[in-house]
């Protein structure tokens, strides 16, 4: 005959949890096992070894970068689950606005709740009932745990002392020493009212077990996010309005009113404080907690150093993870009052950089401009410039990446994102971002200035409501400048940053005026990837213009790395001359190593990416676009002149076709296909 099993008894959670099929342990535990086991990758950042994380990359809006924050976050938790000094701080994030601190937390916690809704994951706590046998309780019918402890935590405490608490679970549970050694390595005292109850309970039981446990009732923890239970936000409030009870809680009257015994420390209402309702291995989220005027953060400092809820010498003990953010004038002037140093010291503090990387950068941009299809203001669908993304990404990246005499900003921001710039190698990126990762002023190091994303949301706003969006129709990616350099204006108020922003936009505007240049003769070849053929042409070239089975005919046969496919190619000595000339090489010696470097990188990055395609070496790119474009079009003088100049039907034709090849097969509408032809015909921004 089956054993009948109550999953509301104690001794069925603590035969469960025996088992492995419920789950005890604290929120390190937690949070780290739910990291770890989602899985982890090596990979290189900026010349650096580092780990991503497959948590933080799931859902359709999931963290993009933030490779260092997320990393010093694992190590914390990790360190504080193993037993380290980590257990005794609180995680804080500090950073400019709007570069993802919060974002990061609410993600987080929103992983967490998940997680934790897995049947096995569940946190459970327990309840006091059948109150009207003990007396004094008025019309109170039960009493949960008000810091939501495990049963388990009640279980090693069953006994007046440890001992006997232990003997207990080996006779009644058969616990074998070395669980009971690993259970009792989490043991905390229950709290304040839960002690004082559990002793009236023994009083009137007689220390009868059997009867002591007919007043507990184990239950779920609530998982419902608006409660603020397991996962709970504390956001810093005015001066006047908040106070220490909103951490804490306070004497409930209400509770008074039931409660004869006034020594009973049920009559302190916890869950009136944040912290209480996500004491049961929980995550706690102060937002800009050191906005938070003196007195709370002094509060903080108890919390975070002992995990304790003290009121009126009562004590409960809580189990969570305290994380925390801060923007960087904050931080400063709350360091700069000396005496308030303990409770900095009480945090790992893990400054937050903006990303630098201009293809992550397009993920972000998505965010800013947003997955739905977007409007003009009389309701008509507006259309979105295939190279928006780019000039915005590049336009906000560039901001935010330091001068140095060592690196231009276009190489920076080249190697930021792992591509090739020239000569200059990662390992130069790694020595500047040491350097300035040296300084003591924070907003000097690298990444810590420029256009955060709320900027980026500002200036998309101001692209959407502009005339020339609504007049035709089509967020045109040339108008995104104007909207940056107005935002530039409006909300950067440092003179030198700003005048540092406004360079690094013109910069960018020469970027997206090398990326038109391309764009132009792929139209013109009604070829979407035309210049990509031709980049690969010339590399492919230089590869085998040595090659010792090359004929008189100058054809040289090759293995496609993308196919595996053999190729024929005709060398065209006149053609890589010209690019060389193009790329300002004159001598022997530059040509020889120029053609070398590109040799090298072929052999590094083809053996790691088959597909990779030259693309991301501008200058090349550029010089190829000029020689096919001034070649191609000679006969009929530059192209520019040809699109420019309408009044003959050759010339025409040529603007039609290139505007149908733009429409239909390179994503472009009318309108900016137009705008794009107009710009690129006007000298704007060439260098």
């Amino acid at each position: 005959m089956a054993v009948k099993t109550n999953p509301k008894s104690l001794a069925d959670h603590v035969n469960g949890v025996k088992k492995g099929q419920r789950m005890f342990e604290d929120a390190f535990q937690g949070v780290s096992r739910m990291i770890l086991d989602a899985g982890i990758r090596k990979i290189t950042v900026k010349g650096k070894t580092t780990y991503r994380f497959d948590l933080f990359s799931q859902g359709k809006k999931h963290l993009v970068g933030m490779y260092d924050e997320i990393n010093s976050f694992v190590s914390f938790v990790k360190d504080a689950s193993e037993g380290g000094s980590s257990r005794e701080m609180a995680f804080v994030l500090v950073g400019e606005p709007g570069n993802g601190k919060t974002f990061f937390v609410e993600y987080l916690c929103a992983r967490y709740r998940e997680f934790l809704s897995i049947p096995e994951n569940r946190k459970y706590t327990f309840k006091f009932i059948n109150l009207k046998k003990l007396g004094g309780y008025g019309k109170i019918e039960f009493i949960e745990s008000q810091t939501y402890e495990d049963p388990m935590i009640l279980a090693m405490n069953m006994e007046e002392t440890r001992e006997k608490s232990m003997a207990y679970l080996a006779k009644k549970h058969r616990f074998t020493e070395a669980q009971l050694e690993s259970l009792y390595a989490s043991y905390r005292p229950l709290g304040a009212c839960s002690a004082y109850i559990w002793d009236q309970i023994r009083e009137v039981c007689d220390g009868d077990v059997t009867k002591m446990l007919s007043f507990i009732e184990v239950t779920p923890v609530p998982l419902i996010e608006s409660l603020g239970t397991i996962t709970g936000k504390y956001p810093a409030k005015d001066k006047i309005t908040s106070s220490a009870v909103d951490l804490m809680g306070e004497e409930s009257i209400q509770r008074l009113l039931h409660i004869s015994d006034s020594n009973n420390p049920y009559r302190f209402d916890l869950r009136r404080g944040a912290l209480a309702r996500v004491a049961g291995g929980g995550i706690h989220f102060s937002d800009e907690i050191y906005k938070n005027k003196k007195d709370l953060v002094q509060v903080y400092l108890g919390v975070i150093q002992n995990r304790m809820i003290e009121l009126d010498g009562f004590k409960w003990p809580i189990d969570t993870l305290i994380i925390a953010t801060s923007n960087n004038s904050e931080f400063d002037t709350f360091l700069s009052e000396r005496e308030e140093a303990p409770i900095v010291d009480r945090c790992r503090i893990c400054y937050v950089a903006h990303n630098t990387d201009y293809k992550i950068q397009k993920t972000l941009t998505e965010y800013a401009i947003g997955a739905d299809i977007k409007r003009s203001l009389d309701h008509e669908v507006l259309h979105q410039d295939p190279n928006l993304n780019y000039a915005t990404s590049v336009g906000v990246v560039l901001t935010r990446l330091p001068r140095s005499e060592k690196l231009t900003p276009v190489e920076t921001m080249k190697l930021a994102a792992g591509e090739v710039a020239g000569e200059k190698s990662l390992k130069t990126l790694a020595e500047l971002i040491d350097s300035l990762n040296q300084d003591t002023d924070i907003t000097k190091r690298f990444g810590q200035k420029g256009l955060g994303q709320r900027n980026l949301g500002r200036a998309v706003q101001l692209l959407l409501e502009s005339s020339e969006t609504n007049e035709g129709r089509c967020m045109f990616a040339l108008d995104i400048f104007n909207a940056l350099e107005r935002t530039v204006l409006d909300y950067v108020h440092e003179p030198a940053d700003r005048a540092k922003f406004m360079e690094d936009l013109k910069i960018a505007r020469g970027l997206y005026r090398e990326r038109i240049m391309t764009e132009m003769f792929n139209a013109y070849m009604d070829e979407p990837l035309a210049i990509k053929k031709d980049v690969l042409n010339y590399v492919n070239m230089i590869i085998g213009v040595d090659a010792e089975h090359l004929g008189p005919d100058m054809m040289w046969k090759y293995k496609d790395p993308q196919t595996g496919e053999l190729k024929a190619l005709k060398i065209d000595e006149r053609y890589i001359k010209n690019v060389e000339e193009r790329l300002g090489l004159k001598t022997e010696e530059q040509k020889a190593s120029f053609r070398n470097s590109i040799r090298k990188i072929y052999g590094q990055k083809l053996s790691v990416d088959a597909n990779y395609d030259f693309m991301d070496n501008l200058e090349l790119v550029k010089a190829i676009t000029d020689v096919r474009l001034k070649s191609d079009i000679a006969g009929a003088g530059s192209l520019i002149g040809a699109l420019a100049n309408r009044t003959n039907e050759e010339n025409q034709k040529l603007y039609d076709r290139m505007i149908s090849t733009m429409h239909d097969k390179l994503g472009y509408c009318r309108t900016c296909a137009q705008k794009t032809i107009e710009y690129f015909c006007s000298q704007e921004d060439d260098k």
